[in-house]
């Protein structure tokens, strides 16, 4: 049923999103662009490629943080144009990607509600990808009891927080663990859909939204190193899936120090050189960088950033299936990383750090 789906409509837009991908940034351009002098001889560079001139009615000189901020927009009216010329079950795909940054900016509203602050002026900050008609109406809470009410009524993650959390689990010293709530209970649901839609489409995305659930245990067991987060609390906020779940989760539960989880990586080969070299407690950045220590929580994120853009390019490899959606959308995040990069070690005359980038192929 799946493949008769994209020989009729799923097929074209299959072929868009593989098209899109010819565009990605090639590695003969990543080099070209490190040999720049200025961001403006930067902007040169990039129009040469698939981003073509969308940097040309910017006043210079132009900062890295719009060529970041215009890279993303690339890509979200890419995004928008694929959703709006698919259907269901697509559309439901396509929606499940969004929800990760709808969490993203729920979470920054609700921080901002906690603070005070004028969470208009944060809807500024909010991704693009993770926005929904109904966001601006929880500016109008002026207190978390309010907030939860809207959340529960006006966003698509009513049923994540209806499940998972009460309005008086939404205080600041909960923050991070009301992320991660969330991030469960999305990538557990993800996940049944993506079974539900059968091959290929799960052949390629189990393997995906497993290392995810990964990521997210090893992220939470090193941020919570000499916090008050108990072992108890940090068990129920991993995924249920994965490839070091059960038994690796349950030894993260138990872990003290980054040595012990060394040990569950052992039992992963394409995990195990992800802590080397790192010793003591430490952090890393997707769950919490606010708890993350400098050179440690780079050199786990770059492993993370490499091995998961390893699985995003296998995706290509299969035809008639959703994960070549999910994983250019997640190829081209890494190439606009990539980019603020480099152009900040060209801003910031920092060449001799210019090429530690992750490139994408």
């Amino acid at each position: 049923m799946e493949a008769l789906f994209f020989n009729s409509h799923g097929g074209y837009l299959e072929g868009i999103v593989r098209g899109f991908k010819a565009g990605l940034i090639t590695q003969t351009q990543y080099n070209n662009l490190t040999q720049c002098e200025s961001l403006d001889d930067f902007r040169m560079q990039l129009s040469a490629t698939d981003y073509g001139n969308f940097l040309a009615n910017e006043t210079p000189p132009i900062s890295t943080s719009t060529i970041a901020e215009k890279a993303t927009q690339k890509l979200v009216d890419e995004f928008n144009y694929i959703k709006s010329n698919s259907v269901q079950p697509l559309t439901k795909f396509l929606d499940y990607m969004t929800y990760a940054y709808m969490i993203d900016n729920v979470v920054l509203l609700i921080s901002g509600t906690l603070h005070e602050r004028d969470t208009h002026d944060l809807l500024e900050r909010c991704h693009p990808l993770g926005t929904f008609d109904t966001m601006p109406a929880l500016c109008v809470a002026t207190n978390v009891e309010e907030l939860y009410s809207t959340v529960l009524v006006e966003t698509p993650l009513a049923p994540y927080f209806r499940d998972c959390l009460s309005a008086q689990d939404l205080d600041e010293l909960n923050i991070e663990i009301i992320r991660n709530t969330l991030y469960k209970a999305y990538l557990e649901d993800f996940h049944s859909f993506v079974l539900s839609l059968g091959a290929p489409t799960s052949d390629v995305m189990s393997p995906i939204l497993s290392f995810e659930a990964d990521r997210r245990a090893l992220n939470i067991t090193i941020n919570s190193f000499g916090t008050s987060l108990s072992k108890d609390q940090r068990a129920k906020l991993f995924p249920s899936l994965g490839r070091l779940y059960p038994e690796g989760a349950f030894a993260l539960a138990k872990a003290d120090d980054v040595d012990q989880v060394k040990v569950v990586l052992d039992g992963v080969v394409e995990y195990r050189g992800f802590l080397e070299g790192q010793t003591g407690p430490g952090g890393a950045g997707a769950a919490g960088a606010e708890g993350a220590t400098g050179q440690q929580a780079a050199s786990l994120e770059d492993h993370f950033f490499q091995y998961e853009v390893g699985l995003n390019k296998l995706a290509f490899l299969q035809q008639f299936q959703y994960g070549v959606f999910y994983s250019f959308f997640k190829l081209k995040e890494q190439e606009i990383r990539s980019l603020t990069w480099i152009a900040e070690c060209i801003a910031q005359n920092a060449k001799d750090r210019i090429n530690d980038y992750i490139p994408t192929f």
